[in-house]
Parts: structure tokens; sequence; C-alpha cells
């Protein structure tokens, strides 16, 4: 094997997100800039905007923001890109790609693929009628689908390289094939080498999240310095599939073990298991070193074979929601922000019952700062300010408008202290929910068009997997027990990073000391973590269903809480519907430790 390495920044994590990554990264010196822009909801998002537009449905910022103002540096220093802007129109966003090249004179070639967009078939997959793969549901009515993508792989992008793409445009694939296809393509990797495939999987999900990595969300955030300057990430990846972690020099933000390992357990479920389609990736045993100042060496992961089938998210509407934010001040500000919510409800339903509209189907009241959040471990302190949120669902918008209306006519009645800032009053939107389901990688008819040029392409076809065939590590064990032990909260002991699946949220707990892990282990059961999210659970902490993993290589433990957000994205009224603050939670989690422990910390 070469000792030949690649270096590829990461751009983009989001639609939406700050255009600062490319000039930094160009500067920089990279052979490959690679842009993630879709989620889930951007899906139904971008399906709606093509159903009102046809040339519309991807993101435009791509090429407003990033090729407008950068393609002529882009050819000049050669560099690839590889973007999943395309959402659910990818032709037109090709089309707009070539049509800004043509006009700046430039050399350069697009590909875009397609194939993951299934919305067309509807009518056959309903008839069908897959359930949903993690709750078994029932396929919704075909009348409120607004988007049907399948989740693709990275050996379309490679082959799309190898005919000469310059930059590369996708739909709807997995967020780390962006990366994995230049991989792919650099080294000559195949189907068949599973460790290396899993290796450039996990290159590519820590820089899917771009400053995610270099001290974005990081539980030691003030290590991260100056982030109105953050550097974006660069990975500098091997043929053997190790890699290094950097950032443009000159920059803020930080790269340390412990961003890395927040972004690698962010969102991954079961690190035994992650699935991808092109390999089933096994991060437990990968390792995480320092070797300088911003700079950090991943070790290669392990692999199996990829599934034979794809991953497949439909989005459907259902009903709509509303709702908004203001404050009280004062003495009893958390009740006197109760009681007016309390109140706006009672006028809202005596006005729905005139209307014979029938009662929301679900409600939502946070009261933020007065410890709600925390449920029975909420402090006993008396809030002076509140921030109340109030929202709601129904089936019918003009519900969902008399509930906002009412939360704006109730403001010379309510208690005193009531403030705000808003302009004009909130509007209902339509309710977004996900279903999963899977569909045969044979059935999927994949396409790479190379500046006009059609190529079909055929992805490896996999097979079965079942993770409960796979040996797990044994649990940490705590060897003796201490003369004295002192309790102390996680976030002395651990880092951590959580995330959404869906309706589950994934917490990551990493050990800022491989000695902490046993006792972190047998502090953080199931059972307490349970009660400490159970008045988020559906049902309560005795309904939880959490599943718990142990990651002996970066002496981590991840978290997999279910039903625990409310339905999650844009279906949940919940303040923290994808879970992001759920690792803050945790980290006020008591430890007990060797009271010799707690003496060496600082």
């Amino acid at each position: 094997m070469s000792d030949k390495s690649v270096r590829i920044g990461g751009a983009s994590g989001y639609w939406g997100e700050s255009a600062m990554a490319t000039p930094q990264l160009l500067a920089a010196g990279v052979d490959y800039l690679v842009y993630d822009y879709l989620a889930e909801i951007t899906m139904s998002i971008m399906a709606r905007a093509r159903a009102k537009d046809p040339a519309a449905g991807y993101a435009s910022d791509f090429i407003s923001a990033v090729l407008k103002p950068y393609a002529k540096a882009i050819s000049e220093q050669g560099v690839k890109v590889i973007a999943n802007a395309g959402g659910v129109n990818p032709m037109a966003c090709g089309e707009a790609a070539r049509a800004l090249i043509e006009e700046q004179g430039l050399d350069l070639t697009v590909a875009v693929i397609t194939g993951d967009n299934l919305l067309d078939e509807l009518n056959a997959i309903a008839d069908r009628a897959p359930t949903e793969m993690f709750t078994g549901a029932a396929f919704p009515d075909k009348n409120r689908v607004a988007s049907i993508n399948a989740y693709l792989g990275a050996f379309p992008i490679a082959r799309a390289l190898a005919e000469g793409a310059n930059i590369v445009i996708t739909g709807r694939c997995v967020d780390s094939a962006v990366t994995l296809g230049a991989c792919i393509h650099e080294f000559g990797w195949s189907g068949s080498d599973h460790d290396l495939l899993a290796s450039g999987s996990l290159a590519g999900h820590i820089l899917e999240c771009g400053p995610q990595a270099t001290g974005g969300n990081y539980t030691d955030w003030e290590d991260a310095g100056d982030i109105a300057n953050i550097g974006y990430p660069i990975g500098a990846i091997s043929s053997d599939g190790s890699f290094t972690v950097t950032k443009p020099d000159g920059t803020g933000g930080c790269v340390t073990v412990g961003t890395v390992s927040e972004q690698l357990l962010y969102e991954i479920g079961d690190p035994q298991a992650y699935m991808l389609p092109d390999v089933v990736c096994d991060f437990s045993d990968v390792e995480i070193t320092q070797l300088g100042t911003d700079c950090v060496r991943v070790s290669p992961a392990r692999g199996y074979p990829p599934p034979d089938q794809y991953k497949t998210c439909l989005t459907y509407s259902e009903g709509f929601r509303g709702g908004t934010y203001f404050s009280f001040y004062g003495f009893d500000a958390a009740r006197k922000a109760q009681k007016f919510c309390d109140n706006v409800f009672a006028r809202a339903r005596k006005i729905l019952r005139g209307h014979n509209l029938g009662d929301y189907s679900e409600t939502s009241v946070e009261l933020i700062g007065s410890d709600s959040q925390f449920g029975e471990f909420a402090e006993d302190s008396e809030p002076r300010e509140v921030v109340a949120k109030i929202a709601a669902k129904h089936r019918d918008a003009a519900a969902i408008g008399i509930l906002l209306r009412e939360l704006t006519g109730l403001g010379l009645a309510t208690p005193p202290g009531l403030s705000g800032f808003s302009g004009a009053r909130a509007k209902p939107s339509p309710v977004v929910r996900l279903f999963s389901y899977l569909t045969p990688k044979q059935s999927i008819a994949i396409h790479i068009d190379v500046d006009g040029r059609s190529i079909d392409f055929a992805d490896y076809e996999g097979q079965s997997f079942h993770p409960e065939a796979i040996s797990r590590p044994p649990d940490p064990v705590i060897n003796e027990s201490p003369d004295e032990s002192v309790t102390v909260p996680l976030i002395k002991l651990a880092w951590a990073r959580s995330g959404d699946k869906g309706n589950k949220a994934n917490i990551g707990v990493i050990t800022r000391d491989p000695a902490f892990l046993p006792y972190i282990w047998a502090a953080l059961t199931t059972t307490s973590v349970a009660a400490r999210f159970g008045h988020f659970i559906d049902g309560g902490p005795g309904a939880a269903k959490i599943e718990k993993f142990h990651l002996p290589g970066s002496h981590a433990i991840n978290f997999l809480i279910d039903a625990v957000l409310g339905g999650g994205g844009v279906a949940s009224i919940r303040n923290d519907a994808q879970g992001k603050g759920y690792g803050q939670i945790l980290l006020a989690h008591p430890v007990a430790i060797p009271a010799a422990m707690a003496n060496k910390l600082e």
C-alpha cells in the first residue's frame, strides 16, 4: 500500500451555514472541498420549493456563495468539489453550475448523480406499503407525502471523478459519502475493502459537520477561543485509512482529542453497526491521539460488508404547528408565565369549540430559566426572569392561527412583567414527519451525467447484516473499591456531545482520562439516565428504551434514548427538538470516584 495522502476540507455541515469556509480552506491548500447540505427536513423544504417552481429544489447558495465567487480559484488550484447540493433537483443545480462556469469562461467538468429521488414512484411504493423501520408504523397517506429519497453511497461519486469531473453534485447521499467518494477515487479502494471503506467513512463523518470538529459545540467551549473566525476541518487521509485532523493556520477554534472524539460519537447510534450504503462501520476500537497543537490522529476503523438495501426517508405532512416565545420579569416570574400560558389555551379552546374545530392534538409549555427542563433535578432557586415557549399542533391551520392570535390578544390581561421582542405575529407552519424504510438496492437506477454524457451505474449489491452477531467489548470494571469516595459532576470527568436520530436522542460521553471510565460506566446506568430524561420520554422514565454502548478505543460510552424528542425535527413542538442540549444536561450527572482521584482534578 502506498503512503499517498489526500487533503479534504469540510466546508459545510448544513444548508444555510456561513460561507466563510471556502476561501479559508482554499488558502490553506486542499485537494478536495466537500459540502454537506442535506437533512431529512431540508429535503421536504426543497420538495415544497420545487412544487412551486420546477427550477428550484436545490441548495442555491452552493451556486451563489461557493461557485460564483470562488470557481476561478478552484479551477486555478486544481481543487475538486463534491457537494450534495442537488437536493431534490440535482439536474437543475448542475445546469446552474454549468451556466456559471461558461459565463466565467472556465474549463470545469460537472457531473450530476441522480437516482435517489423516488417521488415519481410513490404509487408503486404505496401499493407495496412498507412499514416504518424503527417503529413498525403503517405507510402514511400518499396524498400527504412531500419527498422520498434513498440514501446513496460513495461509489457513484468515485465513478464521476474517474470520468473526469471537477465538480460532482449529488442528490441525497449519506453525509460521509462526499469524503469517501474522493478516497475511493484517489486510493483505488474496492467494494471488498471493508476496513478501508469504514475508515474513509469515519473521516467523512468527522468532516461532515464542519467546525463541530474544530471547537464548535464543544464541552470545553472556552478553549475554542475566537469562534467568529473558527477554522474549518481539514482531513489528511492516508491510503491505510488513518488520518489527521487539522484546521487552517491563523483561525479560531481548536482541534483536540476532545473535539474530534465528540464528533466521532455524534449521532452514530450503535458504534459497532453504523450502517452506510457502502459498508457497515465499527468505530468501537478507533483511537484518537493528540500529535501537536491543533493536530489529531485518528486510527483506522473496522468494516463489514455493506447492507443489501438503501435506507430510504420519506417525509409527509401531518397538520400544522405554531408557537412563540415571550418573557416574564420580577417576583414569581415562572408562576406568572405558567398562568399566562394556561389562560391562552383556555381562551383558544373556547374559540375552537365555537368553530367546532376540535382540541389541539398536542400542546407544549416550557419555562426556560425556571429549570423546568431538568424535571426532578431542577434547582429550587426562584428565577426573576423566565422565557416561556408555548406551542401546539392541530390538523387545521386555522386552529393554530387562533392560538397565535390569543397569544397577543391576552397582552393587557396578563400578570405583570410580560415582555418580548417580536415583529409580525408568528404564523402556522406544516408539521413534517419522517418515515424511514428500506429499499432493495437492485430496484434503484443510478445515473451519472457528465456534461451531457449519461452513464448508468450499478452499485455493489451487499448482504443482510445482523447486529446481534457482533462480538461486543466487555463492560469497564472497577478493579477495587476505594477507601473513600467523592461525588463530582460528570463534566469534571468527561466531554459529551448529543444530537438526534429521528425521535431518538444520541448522547456520546468521552472520558478526559481513561482511568475515569469504570466509574462513569458504573454511575451512568440506563436507569439513572432514564430518570434524568424521564420528563422528556414518552410515557415517563418507566417507559424508557435506552441502549448503552462501550467504545474502548476512545474510552467512551454512547447512549441511544428512544421516543424522547416529541417526534423529532419539525414534527416536534419542543424547544430542543433535536436533542442538541441533552449532553449538557447529562454532564450534571453525579459520579462517585476515589478521593485520591478527585484530589488530582483541576
